[in-house]
């Protein structure tokens, strides 16, 4: 190890000089509390370091220690069902050590180094291994296999495998190369910053189906897509977040709470180890990991937690895992970029940012993706990433907000206006839009139905023209509107109402499945093309929207999913009598 002492301190960054032979991002310890910091910038034997922890009484001239290794994370059992801080640090564990607020200097080892794990090979002695194979399982959690990998450089015969239970850094395998003899554990190290390798991306073609309607229906992400959820304080960012955890289409869920409020940040703690799995009954983390960087929390630990929760996802993409990763927020992740930058002394670009936010942003969500992994057998996997914007004001022409749409293809946009109205999830579908429409056209043709995407087009032009309309009755009033637009309007309504908004509180319309919203949404635009005929052979609006089926329809989703086809048989049956109804009485 290589010594050298600090020479200037400006908040959570600081100069050391004497550091000869250092690396880029090489991690070292600073002070006698030994903090924990990361070079970030090289001129000779001059450091620049970014300190991912509280810099208060440290003083010039303290020692400073290269551990000559960049920022790693320990990778194996025990991930799944943990929370931990901005750099891979248990939280529970540090709790335990120092209370309620985490004292300095305290490195902690991310996974339970004395748990022992029942290792079960897959593989023979004897057999030749490539990178990538998968030699053997651990049962991590009841939801989850953890797959031992060999390492990517790695490839010659296996001399020695054995079952039984080990601890993380115990040696299950070993593996005769050319050149040597390469011992294999249950975990495994990589550096953060660094992608994790895949053999060939595959082109985005199934969506994430997340049981919420207006997702799935109208802005669908595909599994290993990229989407941004921008919005300002209250439009209900972190209960769409939540969510997308709790029901989406994936076998594992990371989620991380970058820089967001501490009550925020609380209530995810609390509730997820609550939360049930839908599928297998199951408590949810069992398949979860939680990374919780709170924006009290020193900047620099904030902007290592994003490749903290992106590097635990790609591990279990290249198990051949379906990953989610839900980010909240990069805009405090930019921040932190912000500050950084500025204690730096680099030139700003727009609103103070750094002039490389875009980048930095884009080599984020270009890991995501759906790919086939490394592997002899061509395994795929899929990460997909989700992530919310803090936009100041709900102004979406900020910095962040617009270099995040360069990059990601769906965007939810939250609107203030319609979580104050108590529509949720509150995501405005006329600013919202996807990019995945000519890769999935077929799954959908496939999986649901041909009409599908025709009733989409459709419901989406009638709330357009819903909004032409509303400011024509500002001016006008609605009863002066014809009774054609007072048609449409009721059918915007309907889908609105109906369909869109959906309660994330109630046990039956917290999820509805893709088959479900197909039935619902058919229905709902089956009785607006028949009040559209009806109106122009003489019925008003007014005695259509008294019609009992119509109420019939708006308990649709509130029914249970094993009642829906019967319930939606009944409604069209109704419809039709009921229509002929009019049509009669009109005539007479």
């Amino acid at each position: 190890m290589t010594d050298a002492i600090v020479s200037r301190i400006s908040g959570p960054v600081v100069s050391a000089s004497g550091l000869e032979g250092a690396q880029m991002f090489d991690v070292v310890r600073i002070g006698e509390l030994g903090l924990m910091g990361e070079i970030i910038r090289l001129e000779g034997g001059k450091a620049t370091i970014q300190v991912y922890e509280d810099t208060s009484g440290l003083r010039p001239g303290e020692k400073v220690t290269n551990t000559k290794r960049p920022l790693s994370m320990q990778l194996g059992p025990g991930l799944l069902t943990s929370i931990y801080d901005g750099i891979q640090r248990p939280l529970d564990i540090l709790r335990a050590q120092s209370g309620d607020f985490i004292s300095r200097g305290n490195i902690i080892p991310a996974l339970d180094q004395k748990k022992k794990w029942e290792f079960v090979p897959i593989k023979k002695k004897g057999e030749q291994v490539s990178p990538g194979e998968i030699i053997g399982e651990v049962d991590e959690t009841p939801l989850i296999k953890h797959k031992i990998m060999i390492p990517y450089n790695v490839t010659g015969e296996l001399a020695e495998i054995s079952e039984g239970s080990y601890t993380v850094d115990e040696i299950v395998a070993a593996v005769k190369t050319n050149s040597a003899k390469v011992d294999i554990g249950l975990s495994s190290w990589w550096t953060v910053r660094t992608p994790r390798p895949v053999l060939r991306k595959l082109p985005p073609e199934e969506p994430l189906l997340t049981g919420q309607r207006v997702l799935d229906t109208f802005f669908p992400i595909a599994k290993g897509g990229t989407g941004a959820i921008p919005g300002p304080f209250g439009s209900g960012k972190t209960v769409t977040q939540q969510q997308l955890a709790k029901w989406a289409d994936s076998n594992v869920i990371v989620y991380v709470g970058c820089g967001e409020r501490g009550n925020e940040m609380t209530e995810v703690l609390s509730t997820f180890p609550k939360l049930e799995d839908p599928k297998s009954k199951r408590p949810l983390m069992e398949r979860t990991i939680l990374v919780a960087n709170t924006s009290n929390m020193p900047v620099a630990a904030r902007e290592a937690s994003i490749y903290t929760g992106i590097t635990m996802g790609e591990y279990y993409r290249d198990m051949g895992y379906g990953v989610a990763l839900m980010a909240d927020s990069t805009s405090r992740w930019a921040e932190a970029l912000r500050e950084i930058s500025g204690r730096l002394e680099e030139m700003p670009g727009e609103e103070g940012y750094p002039a490389y936010l875009g980048r930095r942003l884009a080599e984020f969500y270009e890991r995501g993706g759906k790919a086939i992994v490394i592997s002899p057998e061509e395994r795929v996997g899929s990460l997909t990433l989700v992530g919310a914007v803090s936009p100041p004001g709900g102004d979406f022409s900020e910095p962040v907000s617009q270099n995040t749409l360069r990059v990601t293809r769906v965007f939810w946009a939250l609107d203030a206006s319609l979580a104050s109205r108590r529509h949720f999830p509150s995501i405005n579908w006329l600013t919202s839009y996807y990019l995945y429409a000519d890769n999935m056209g077929e799954w959908y043709k496939k999986n649901i139905s041909n009409e599908w995407i025709t009733l989409r087009k459709e419901a989406l032009e009638i709330l357009q023209r819903e909004s032409e309309l509303q400011e024509i009755v500002q001016l006008v009033g609605y009863d002066a509107l014809p009774e054609p637009e007072k048609g449409v309007l009721d059918t915007a309504r309907s889908i609105r109402e109906d369909y869109l908004q959906q309660s994330a509180y109630d046990e039956v319309d917290t999820y509805t499945s893709i088959r479900k919203q197909f039935l619902m949404l058919s229905t709902i635009l089956e009785f607006g093309r028949k009040e559209t005929e009806a109106i122009k052979k003489g019925v008003t609006s007014s005695k259509i929207g008294q019609l009992e089926v119509r109420k019939m329809i708006s308990k649709i989703k509130w029914t249970k999913e094993e009642q829906v086809e019967q319930l939606i048989n009944e409604i069209k049956t109704s419809m039709n009598q009921q229509f002929n109804s009019l049509l009669i009485e009109v005539t007479n």
